[in-house]
């Protein structure tokens, strides 16, 4: 990567700005309260943009705040062209992307094309009219087997797929039952689409985030799969209602919708596919900008399992000229402190995997509070469990990597809202991961974070680009990313002696020179500047 991409990257006008970007998810519900309901909203977020800026993101995707009854928590839109009045209204927004801009951030949106609400007005209209009309037409409605479904597809949320109404007729809800899938064979769904994506390109957003993009389009004939736990094959094998072929004339119309605004204005897929081949067809050179890597989110904390999926993850997204995108967690996910074992440990991987997976090619996601080293939640009062997809099981729930954002204070809510009653609990213990507990402290993951941001901001070897392996210790994996940046994490249980090719820069944790090397405890990575010769040593 030159120079002048890293300059364009910060100009106004931008040139690829998404191909290195890094994108911090906001959880509207959970960022900031303004008005003392407990709920995060638009003039929360609004508020704390300063943060964000000084944090050294690019872009902010933020999940729906469109009207809903919140079966799931905004996922089910009863209205795509205003805000929820939990959230504020339209004039905020409006605000919300202005202030961004000055600060020069871009706003993504969530969209959600799969399914609306049961309380949408589309839905409800095809509940009066009956069988065989128009309106119904707008969604996937069936006859019954007798008694039975029309076939044997399950919830995503568990349990089948179909709910039955009075008339007799079968609607399909891959997700909730107040989730109906839309039917994507039906024009008039295509055209209410693209309007919808203009509404709010033209309110200024810079792109979309595409819920299930995979999901949109189902099978010839709805065949049955023939085996229960459906859930298990997400992102493992084939199913007649995911990732289908057509999906991709649906994410080409787009690609040309937002080509015709200006701005570079993107499109994000989350998809979930049986492979990263299939996967990178969401990207490819007239489809969507960008898919989330969730074969990355994945993967164990072992360099070998690792090496393997950056590997087949920069081959693949290479094989269409797409950037691959790296993320650690997300909103349906444990928080990876947790995920990667809790505690001390937990904490020591997790500052080691940000300067891994912000050193590596491509995008970069952070999902909000990761900055602050926060674990998921595990034991949330019984009362406060909403999450439909709870229904899978207890422990399948999304409740803990919800909890709203510590800002301040010794106390909860610590900042987030005026009211001590929000919507999830905060837990005390977080009073020393609160941002502005961790503000004064060089040690803390917040100036971690901030300064790997500043520094990939600014190194002309990162963001968009390649890289090159480098021998390194059994447990590490080692990198350069061109002659003037290097990256090293120990995996392994105990320290591991590194060649220094370069000048340390920024460490994860306590690092120490030996001679010609550097001295890594385990769990830990580190960036350096790279040596006259970089690439000696180089495997790759």
């Amino acid at each position: 990567m030159t120079q002048n991409l890293v300059d364009d990257r910060r100009s106004p006008a931008g040139t690829k700005w998404w191909r290195d970007a890094v994108i911090y998810q906001v959880y509207v519900r959970s960022f900031a309260d303004s008005d003392g309901d407990g709920i995060g909203d638009l003039p929360g977020i609004r508020s704390r943009l300063p943060y964000l800026a000084e944090l050294g993101v690019d872009a902010l995707w933020l999940t729906p705040f469109f009207t809903s009854p919140m079966a799931d928590f905004g996922y089910d839109v009863a209205d795509y062209r205003d805000v929820d009045p939990v959230f504020g209204d339209l004039t905020d927004f409006k605000q919300l992307v202005h202030d961004a801009h000055e600060l020069g951030l871009k706003i993504i949106v969530d969209v959600v094309p799969n399914h609306t609400s049961d309380r949408h007005a589309w839905f409800e209209q095809a509940l009066s009219a009956g069988p065989g009309s128009p309106e119904r037409e707008r969604y996937i409605f069936r006859e019954g087997r007798g008694d039975l479904p029309p076939n044997d597809w399950e919830s995503v949320f568990g349990g089948p797929a179909w709910t039955r109404v009075p008339d007799g007729q079968w609607y399909l809800h891959l997700f909730a039952p107040e989730q109906p899938d839309l039917n994507w064979e039906n024009p008039e769904v295509h055209a209410e689409f693209d309007d919808v994506l203009r509404f709010w390109l033209d309110l200024g957003v810079d792109g979309f985030r595409i819920d299930v993009a995979h999901g949109m389009v189902k099978a010839p004939g709805l065949p049955d799969i023939g085996r229960t736990g459906q859930v298990r094959m997400l992102g493992t094998a084939a199913l007649p209602y995911f990732d289908q072929d057509g999906v991709h004339e649906i994410h080409r119309r787009w690609r040309r919708l937002l080509d015709s605004y200006d701005g570079e204005r993107i499109a994000v897929a989350e998809a979930w596919a049986p492979d990263q081949e299939r996967l990178a067809n969401y990207v490819r050179p007239d489809e969507l900008h960008q898919a989330f890597n969730f074969h990355y989110l994945s993967a164990g904390w072992d360099a070998a399992v690792q090496r393997e999926v950056i590997d087949e993850s920069v081959r693949v997204a290479a094989s269409v000229g797409a950037p691959t995108t790296w993320v650690l967690s997300n909103h349906d996910v444990k928080r990876h402190v947790t995920r990667f074992g809790g505690g001390e440990v937990g904490v020591r991987r997790a500052r080691a995997a940000a300067l891994l997976t912000l050193a590596l090619p491509g995008s970069a996601y952070v999902y909000q509070g990761e900055e602050l080293g926060l674990p998921e939640v595990l034991d949330l009062p019984e009362e406060f469990l909403q999450d439909p997809q709870r229904g899978r099981g207890a422990e399948d729930g999304r409740d803990g990597c919800r909890v709203p954002l510590p800002w301040s204070g010794s106390e909860p809510p610590f900042g987030f809202s005026s009211s001590a009653s929000t919507w999830l609990p905060i837990p005390a213990e977080w009073r020393a991961l609160t941002v502005e507990a961790q503000e004064g402290d060089p040690g803390s993951v917040l100036s971690l974070y901030r300064e790997a941001l500043r520094v990939r901001r600014e190194h002309p070897a990162l963001g968009d680009g390649t890289l090159r392996w480098l021998v390194g210790p059994e447990d590490t994996l080692v990198f350069a990313r061109d002659p003037r940046f290097g990256c090293a994490v120990n995996f392994g249980s105990s320290a591991r002696r590194i060649l220094a090719y370069g000048e340390p820069i920024l460490a994860s944790g306590p690092i120490e020179r030996d001679g010609h090397h550097i001295l890594l405890p385990p769990d830990t990575a580190v960036w350096w500047n790279g040596s006259p010769d970089p690439w000696k040593g180089a495997v790759s």
